[in-house]
């Protein structure tokens, strides 16, 4: 490794000042900050704090808490799969049909994941170029997480498109990685689901259709199943009890969903080992759940006479992507509150409003998009008026 070290960075020379590629300096720097720890030190001269954490770790720790998701995303769309064309009945799962199901997600997940780092980070290079600087980290996480936010069956030049306008638009313009107002990865899905709404929902949005990979060619969806998701068909539902998952099917994630957005076991190793490294907040997510579900409560108890309202409380928060959203979008550190006493409000800001925007809203059955966008713009206000308030306090004091 030490002789591949020399060789790389004898390489490198031909990238610096006077060098052969000096103006292609940003993507010897992208690759040598990702490959090696970087060298250079703040000065030596006087007091340092050493840390072995920094942007490239910490991004890396979050796509790492996002593997379970996206490896239990890719067999549950092999398994709707299978069950729409009739080739499984639930709990006749077998081993040969396990890696069949398996195989099918991967190969249907591998080119949205492939379209989404091509176009972003193609971006982030030639804009770095532009601009003399070095290519930031950012975009490791968000590149991971909008194919899992998308429905399976979204074209690939739609995924190329919408990732393209959000780190140009929410991103790029802002002055890049730590200046965007709002989360990159659901602009994305917001444009996505403005721009092409009929390719967003449906009965087989959530469903690859058989034949899209050379796998089981001219078979049929059986009667009587719906690729829906159990939201949606809850927003046209007249009484909730008719929607068939309860609460462990819908928290093992068997259900028709966006790849990463259905299990909820896989969402919380992640939240697991975000909040034990301190990348993310618990105070945040657990702000989301805890006003959510007593959002939800209300909606019950006193709440119209419809099918969503009536929804239990607790299938709420196993239903969409809310905990997704939660443990991964709503804490990005970028577009959060940063106060402590901060997170805790933007966290009930946003739980509330989910839950307000499914019962009150049918033609938006998810709401957690819309409602961390809403968290997002308040974010700024909401530490400001923290800060405010103690400093008053401690002017008061003194």
């Amino acid at each position: 490794m030490e002789k591949f070290y020399q060789l790389w960075k004898k390489f490198g020379k031909n990238f610096e000042e006077g060098g052969r590629w000096q103006k292609l300096s940003s993507f010897y720097d992208a690759f040598d900050t990702f490959l090696f720890t970087p060298q250079t030190t703040s000065g030596r001269v006087g007091a340092q704090i050493h840390a072995g954490n920094d942007s490239k770790r910490t991004m890396i720790l979050v796509v790492m808490a996002l593997v379970p998701a996206l490896l239990f995303g890719m067999f549950n769309v092999g398994y709707q799969h299978l069950l729409a064309t009739g080739e499984l009945v639930k709990g006749a799962m077998t081993c040969a049909l396990w890696w069949k199901a398996f195989g099918f997600g991967f190969l249907a997940v591998l080119p949205l994941i492939l379209v989404s780092y091509i176009v972003g980070l193609g971006i982030e290079f030639c804009v770095a170029q532009v601009k003399h600087e070095e290519v930031a980290e950012g975009f490791l996480v968000t590149g991971f997480i909008i194919p899992l936010i998308v429905p399976i069956n979204t074209p690939l030049w739609m995924v190329a498109v919408a990732t393209a306008f959000a780190v140009i638009f929410a991103k790029e313009i802002y002055g890049g990685t730590g200046y965007n107002i709002f989360n990159v990865a659901l602009i994305a899905r917001a444009f996505l689901f403005f721009a092409y709404p009929s390719q967003m929902t449906g009965d087989h949005a959530f469903i690859r259709e058989g034949g899209t990979w050379g796998w089981d060619s001219g078979k049929t969806l059986v009667d009587g199943f719906s690729g829906a998701t159990p939201l949606g068909d809850l927003a046209t539902a007249t009484d909730a009890s008719l929607i068939p998952v309860d609460f462990w099917t819908a928290f093992n994630g068997l259900i028709p969903g966006s790849v990463g957005e259905t299990c909820g076991w896989a969402i919380l190793l992640g939240a697991c080992l975000l909040i034990c490294t301190g990348v993310a907040s618990w105070k945040t997510m657990l702000s989301i759940l805890a006003t959510a579900g007593v959002t939800a409560a209300l909606f019950n108890a006193f709440g119209p006479d419809t099918a969503v309202a009536n929804y239990p409380w607790y299938m709420h928060l196993v239903s969409g992507g809310l905990l997704f959203g939660a443990v991964f979008m709503a804490t990005d550190p970028v577009t959060s509150a940063r106060t402590e006493c901060g997170k805790w409000i933007y966290g009930a800001l946003i739980g509330f409003l989910v839950i307000v925007i499914r019962v009150l809203n049918p033609g938006f059955p998810e709401g957690m998009m819309l409602a961390i966008l809403f968290g997002n713009a308040f974010a700024p206000l909401i530490d400001w008026c923290v800060v405010r308030r103690n400093i008053n306090k401690r002017m008061k004091r003194a």
